[in-house]
């Protein structure tokens, strides 16, 4: 057996086999680089309010606050470092403060576990995480909008089982995705008034004889509301990391068809769009490709992605309550794909920016049998019944006597003619304002300052 470094906050009077070590470390001491800034809020929290329920004295915070705040610029500019033989991002922490410090440095753990450590921090990464995956699926909403707005006139096929089927319309087809993203902020509303709810206080999943005022770090770190049950908090490592995933699934099943959309629409066979030849990739041999290849990647990375509810939910599974070390590799499934949606939503705003869609597309005679129910629905306006209608069309599309009508009727909401951009622009307007990220931005602004 070989000795390991005495750098964790749980070292007794033994030491760990450094093989063990190595395997229960796993990727903690990368990924937490990523907790670092959240971690060093937590603990600014933690230590003003264990000064103001005289826990440690005044005076004392103020030095571990200098000292916190200049660690959080750091981990906020990439300058933090987790060392070798340090266990994890508590560790360091506590490490540097004890070493700046002396004894006052060991003082901030009080009251705390690394299990509530983690689920703070984990809180506060994943709702600055799911602000800016937000903030982007808005733009991406928006920017459907106007392309919509902007193509609103030009027709194209609408299909069913890959068949052609009724006249659509580009303004009908980029208004369509951006309101579907609308229903994938509802989504993400939920997840994020679910993770934010402070567990901080809740120790090791027990709570604590210490007389803490957990309303007090609610507050300073702009929660909107306490996990009160401090096993409800503990019980929260897992379950908060599968609403996130049912979120990222979500919005990757909307941009994954987008994407596929775009896979067809820009083949020959279809020709409703084009990229920019910089957009696209060629073939080694075969000279006249141009490859939509970052579409198929998108749609590649989105497929990935609605795989995370699975994998989650098997990490979780049949674990009773209270901590375990199995959900250490949440992190190692959840952050690259959180990391993966940012990158998927940035590559789809900027590749829609980019396409041109083609007119004219419906002057095609394969296409002339999109207008026949335009056709069943005049003869209906004329006071046919429906289904008479119906059979009397059928008849001359089957004798070769079908001269579709290409005048176009459609009135109703959120049909060709009335696409109720605005309607769908307030959804947008409105699914933003009910996140109120600012109420804790400005809480953590005003903790780091």
């Amino acid at each position: 057996m070989s000795n390991t470094p005495k750098n964790k906050l749980w070292q007794k009077a033994y030491d760990l086999d450094a093989k063990i070590e190595a395997f229960t470390v796993g990727r903690d001491r990368e990924l937490d680089l990523q907790l670092a800034p959240f971690d060093i809020a937590g603990s600014l929290a933690h230590g003003k309010m264990l000064s103001e329920v005289g826990l440690l004295p005044p005076a004392e915070y103020e030095l571990l606050a200098e000292q916190l705040r200049q660690l959080y610029h750091k981990a906020l500019d990439g300058e933090f470092v987790i060392e070798e033989g340090v266990e994890d991002v508590h560790s360091q922490v506590e490490m540097l403060l004890t070493s700046a410090l002396g004894d006052i440095g060991k003082k901030i753990h009080s009251g705390r576990s690394r299990n509530d450590q983690v689920l703070v921090d984990l809180r506060l990464f994943f709702r600055a995480e799911l602000a800016t995956i937000v903030r982007q699926i808005a733009t991406l909403s928006s920017l459907l909008l106007e392309k919509a707005e902007a193509n609103k006139e030009v027709l194209l096929p609408g299909y069913t089982h890959l068949q052609v089927a009724m006249v659509s319309s580009f303004g009908l087809w980029f208004s369509a995705y951006a309101e579907s993203l609308v229903d994938d902020l509802e989504l993400w509303r939920a997840t994020h008034h679910i993770i934010n709810q402070n567990p901080l206080g809740s120790a090791a999943g027990y709570g604590s004889s210490f007389p803490l005022n957990r309303q007090r770090t609610t507050e300073l770190l702009g929660f909107r509301e306490l996990a009160y049950n401090v096993v409800h908090a503990q019980m929260g490592r897992g379950k908060t990391e599968l609403h996130f995933s049912f979120a990222l699934a979500g919005t990757a099943q909307t941009l994954g068809k987008l994407a596929m959309d775009v896979c067809l629409y820009n083949s020959q066979n279809f020709g409703f769009l084009k990229l920019p030849d910089d957009l696209t990739t060629g073939s080694s041999i075969m000279p006249h490709k141009k490859n939509p290849d970052v579409f198929e990647l998108l749609r590649g990375r989105c497929n990935q992605l609605l795989t995370l509810p699975a994998q989650m939910a098997q990490l979780n599974g049949n674990l009773p309550s209270g901590y375990h070390r199995d959900f250490q590799l949440l992190k190692e499934v959840l952050f690259p794909a959180i990391s993966q949606m940012k990158q998927v939503l940035d590559l789809t705003t900027y590749a829609i920016t980019h396409l041109e869609v083609r007119d004219h597309l419906l002057e095609d005679e394969k296409y002339r049998l999109l207008y026949s129910v335009e056709a069943v629905n005049a003869a209906v306006l004329e006071g046919l019944p429906f289904r008479d209608a119906y059979q009397k069309i059928g008849t001359e599309i089957a004798a070769g006597t079908f001269d579709p009508p290409r005048e176009l009727r459609h009135t109703h909401e959120g049909s060709l003619g009335n696409l109720c951009l605005p309607q769908i622009k307030a959804k947008i307007d409105t699914a933003m304002n009910q996140f109120n990220f600012t109420s804790w931005e400005e809480a953590m602004a005003e903790l780091t300052k």
